[in-house]
């Protein structure tokens, strides 16, 4: 498991981090998400020891990240935001150095680097010199080094940045792979990666966690989640909306496009999956409006992300 607890970090008088608690299981992959200087990297870099906390305490499969500091980062695998690497050796080379840093020697170490290099397409690379690899390539290299030991814990701090969609794809195909059986934390500030990868996410801004809950659960707080689009055509010089604002279940009613008699509205429901979808048709059948079509929506991640974030600032 991986534990933080009650973390907190100040700069000066700046509070960066503010008492932040959770716990990731095995089988889970946290995405951890936030504006700019919410606090994300600060809170990654304590959880890996690379920054000591002003207050409380995190640990690595049991092991306290500052008493216990190497028998934790032993466990764990981290890609660091802009990772530093070797650019005078070769991609082996620089995954055989980490390999003996890493404790491997031998038969051991060479079967890991070679499975890592598969396993992160680097194999068309693995003779060259790092510091002449593109920024995607790069960036594999620096992944494949976290995951070289076969962690049981992985800490990666935007997996993802400079790679291209195909790449995309493949690094996040590997990480949900391996969150089958490792807790893995990803921040990211791209919210299609949350729903792509992650079991659970949290959303800090302001040094604070504002939400954890599922992609799922953060979706259904999005006041669209679960309102209802309909197309309608209107009989001339007809006003729907009054009529429809009185259909039992609907709370308001928004226009989002009116064209002559065509008329696009979103309704909203009292409550999610009570059947106004059939009522709305009844109501559109007894007012001779045609409808065209009938959607229920799904809340989305950037609506919430910037509800809770936005107010955060404000």
């Amino acid at each position: 498991m991986i534990e933080a607890k009650q973390l907190t970090k100040f700069f000066g008088d700046h509070k960066a981090v503010d008492e932040v608690s959770f716990t990731v299981e095995k089988g889970e992959i946290l995405g951890f998400l936030g504006p700019n200087a919410a606090g994300k990297s600060t809170t990654m870099r304590m959880l890996t020891g690379y920054l000591p906390p002003s207050a409380g305490a995190a640990a690595i499969g049991g092991c306290d990240i500052v008493a216990d500091s190497l028998n934790a980062r032993r466990k764990m695998g981290y890609l660091p935001e802009n990772a530093p690497v070797y650019e005078d050796m070769t991609v082996t080379g620089f995954l055989q150095f980490i390999a003996r840093i890493r404790g491997l020697s031998g038969r051991e170490a060479d079967d890991a680097v070679e499975r890592t290099i598969g396993k992160c397409f680097l194999e068309g690379v693995r003779h060259q010199m790092v510091g002449t690899l593109s920024k995607g390539f790069n960036q594999r290299v620096c992944f494949a080094q976290s995951i070289l030991h076969d962690p049981e814990y992985l800490i990666l701090d935007e997996p993802t940045d400079g790679l291209d969609p195909n790449q995309k794809h493949e690094v996040r195909s590997m990480i949900r792979e391996m969150g089958r059986n490792k807790a893995i934390i990803l921040s990211t500030h791209i919210l299609e990666e949350v729903d792509a990868v992650c079991t659970r996410a949290i959303i800090i801004a302001n040094g604070v966690i504002q939400a954890d809950d599922t992609p799922k659960g953060l979706r259904a707080r999005s006041e669209k989640d679960g309102s209802l689009v309909a197309r309608f055509t209107v009989p001339e010089g007809s006003d729907p909306i009054p009529g429809l604002e009185g259909v039992d279940g609907v709370v308001k009613t928004e226009v989002m496009e009116q064209d002559g008699r065509k008329m696009l509205v979103r309704v909203f429901p009292v409550k999610k999956g009570d059947g106004l979808a059939v009522r709305i048709a009844g109501f559109a059948a007894d007012q001779g409006l045609a409808l065209e079509s009938l959607i229920e929506e799904t809340g989305r991640l950037d609506e919430v992300f910037r509800a809770i974030t936005i107010k955060q600032e404000s």
